[in-house]
């Protein structure tokens, strides 16, 4: 698929239905769009299936719960509607778009209780998400704005309005000529990238920072867990951005990004190792069982 997203043929579940593609709209006065009432999942079916697809439906719901509202469909009815999405698209590999949000009602400002809540789920085609970056390794640019402390913002939620920062950031790296950015946190830590997490390497070990400020990766879990599986030994910790000089190896994970090697922040190098081309090669095995 290629050109406009808002000009493809195809279906998108809307609300309980498949619709054409190009008729799911919505009202200007949509209470998302104008206050980030909205959260979403980001999902890559294989093979006609969807890896971790329950685990994600579920963080929805959680999502909507954090940032106030309550999704009118059940984690089993989102399920069936995104296999019918794929069915309908003629889908096996494709990347699945799940959101929820707050439409346009009764209210027009900030409080939003009289609004009703809807639901949409789209499926395309998308290829690696950092282009060739797999073989090389991705460059990455350090952004100037950092990730906000859970007191300001509810960083568990994957909510569409925690996700400004990153557009500014990702926007910023490209034109140096990198594909993403990494941002440090409100206490000046290594977080993320804007839209992946972060693992790096030193002497065969793995450390990775502690997602007490940043969404905690579905693939980011998965990860940590082929590592145990290979007795790989993994330290979540708080990671300070000098520590980035010592690291030998780095990568990112996000259900995008799946497994990325990086090659380059700011201006720190890393190898593409052994340990790295590992993991993302048993990613790739595992998410097509």
């Amino acid at each position: 698929m290629a050109g406009s997203y808002d000009d493809r043929d195809g279906k998108i579940w809307m609300d309980g239905q498949l619709i054409d593609w190009r008729n799911a709209n919505v009202h200007i006065l949509t209470h998302a769009l104008h206050y980030a009432s909205s959260v979403f999942e980001g999902e890559r079916a294989y093979n006609g299936n969807i890896f971790l697809g329950r685990k994600h439906s579920e963080r929805l719901h959680t999502s909507a719960d954090l940032i106030d509202f309550e999704i009118p469909w059940s984690v089993d009815e989102i399920e069936t509607a995104k296999k019918a999405v794929l069915e309908a698209n003629g889908l096996t590999d494709a990347y699945v778009r799940a959101v929820a949000w707050r439409g346009v009602g009764e209210d027009m400002g900030v409080a939003s209780a009289r609004n009703p809540v809807r639901l949409a789920i789209a499926a395309w085609e998308w290829g690696a998400y950092y282009g060739d970056a797999k073989m090389r390794g991705a460059k990455l640019d350090i952004s100037k704005w950092k990730r906000p402390s859970p007191e300001t913002a509810p960083s568990q939620a994957k909510a569409a309005g925690l996700y400004m920062i990153c557009t500014m950031s990702k926007h910023a790296a490209e034109a140096k000529g990198c594909s993403d950015a990494l941002m440090f946190d409100y206490r000046g830590y290594v977080a993320e990238a804007t839209g992946a997490n972060m693992f790096f390497v030193k002497d065969g070990e793995v450390h990775t920072p502690t997602p007490d400020c940043f969404l905690n990766g579905l693939t980011r879990q998965t990860v940590i867990g082929m590592l145990k599986e290979r007795q790989v030994k993994v330290h979540e910790r708080h990671i300070m951005p000098e520590e980035l000089e010592g690291f030998e190896q780095c990568w990112l994970t996000g259900t995008a990004a799946e497994v990325t090697p990086v090659g380059q922040i700011g201006d720190y190098n890393f190898e593409v190792g052994a340990l790295t081309r590992e993991i993302a090669e048993g990613y790739e095995k595992l998410v097509r069982r």
